[in-house]
């Protein structure tokens, strides 16, 4: 009977294994996760669930008895050591598990701080797993003043929270606006003057030179010589693809876990999926690190793994809750060259366009916006910017042009 081994617990592992069994696959379906906890929702981390508004078992992506129901093997609080390619064995200690077919869906891991600045000190958090986030559930109930380290997503979902709880804050982003990396200067400026008018104390072109502390940290130096008494540090400094396992066993690695448009990688019989795996996308490897790409790359990978022989080609979308804001994000905006901003009484839309081309748009509490620039992207259809600026376009009449 044929056995296929997934390592990794995650929203593409448990998608992955979820599916094999959609598909009636019959074979044995081992999940290994390094976790003690069922697989999960992790974007509920940094909001809901930090805030106390979602209970643990609210987070689970299944009831605890479905991997029983579904004779799926899950493998809890287990860590691989090893893989043997050429025996096609997972080692955990002191057990190996024989495999037919191999899946990589171990995630990402959360970028620290360096142990010379301080990052090794006690009250110094990562947001990334359910530990990382009952960690601090006490400091940000006491309340105090934090230091977020890190003007992204994360850092800033984690200054709304912070902030919902009354504690002071500080968020330095070294960068010369925060969401640089991933956004127009446009929406930089929404959700700079959104924080601020929530009371973060929001220092931009600013880093962070090193931690103060004796054991706990107690205070920062910052790089404009600065320097401040905190309670806590949350860092949000991005994630690396958690490939390290699969290097050590001989697969390619490029940008994460190098796949091919099937999910395939570089050595027979072994796949990849979701935040470390990379797949061609416009003549280089492309990484995407979001909910949908897991789901969805998890699944192709489970019909190729029974001969479906699809390829991939994602249509990204992606979200982030602050304060009581939602931004809803189609696309990817690399390349971007102009910025169409789209003001109603409905909602603020950003549409990215290089050339005459649409490739992104960023929605602010504006889901019309979102679902039809969504729409048109994954059409080819590119209205034209000035046609998107006038707040009297019809937006549904963009898809019928």
């Amino acid at each position: 009977m044929e056995h296929i081994v997934v390592i990794g617990a995650g929203q593409a592992g448990a998608s992955l294994v979820a599916k094999l069994r959609m598909l009636k696959f019959e074979g044995q379906v081992t999940l290994i996760g390094e976790e003690p906890v069922p697989p999960y929702q992790r974007p509920p981390l940094s909001k809901a669930y930090l805030l106390g508004d979602m209970t643990q078992e609210r987070l689970y992506l299944r009831p605890a008895d479905y991997y029983d129901e579904q004779n799926i093997t899950l493998r809890l609080n287990a860590r691989v050591e090893r893989i043997d390619t050429a025996s096609r064995e997972v080692h955990l200690a002191g057990e190996v598990i024989a495999y037919d077919q191999l899946v990589f869906a171990t995630g990402s891991t959360p970028r620290k701080l360096p142990a010379q600045i301080g990052g090794a000190l006690d009250g110094v958090f990562t947001v990334r797993d359910l530990a990382d986030v009952d960690a601090m559930a006490d400091p940000i109930n006491k309340g105090g003043h934090v230091l977020i380290v890190g003007g992204g997503y994360i850092g800033l979902e984690a200054a709304a929270v912070a902030a919902k709880k009354g504690l002071q804050i500080t968020l330095v982003e070294m960068n010369e606006r925060i969401l640089q990396r991933v956004a127009c200067a446009e929406t930089s400026a929404y959700f700079r003057a959104l924080h601020k008018e929530n009371g973060v104390d929001l220092r931009e072109g600013v880093g962070l030179d090193h931690l103060i502390g004796e054991g706990h940290v107690s205070g920062a130096k910052l790089t404009d010589g600065s320097t401040l008494d905190v309670d806590f540090v949350i860092v949000g400094v991005g994630i690396a693809p958690a490939d390290s396992l699969a290097k050590d066993a001989g697969l390619k690695i490029e940008n994460g876990i190098w796949t091919d448009t099937f999910g395939q990688t570089s050595v027979p019989n072994i796949w990849a999926a979701g935040d470390c795996a990379s797949f061609p996308w416009r003549d280089a490897q492309m990484r995407l690190e979001s909910v949908q790409n897991a789901i969805d790359q998890a699944e192709l990978v489970a019909e190729n793994i029974l001969g479906a022989q699809k390829t991939y080609d994602p249509k990204p979308w992606f979200w982030s809750d602050q304060y009581d804001i939602k931004l809803q994000i189609a696309g990817l905006n690399t390349g971007f060259d102009q910025i169409a901003v789209r003001d109603t009484d409905g909602g603020l839309s950003h549409w990215y366009y290089a050339g005459d081309t649409l490739l992104a748009v960023d929605a602010m509490n504006d889901p019309r916006a979102f679902m039809v620039a969504k729409r048109l992207i994954e059409a080819g259809k590119s209205p034209a910017a000035d046609v998107v600026r006038n707040p009297e376009t019809e937006l549904k009449d963009l898809l019928r042009a």
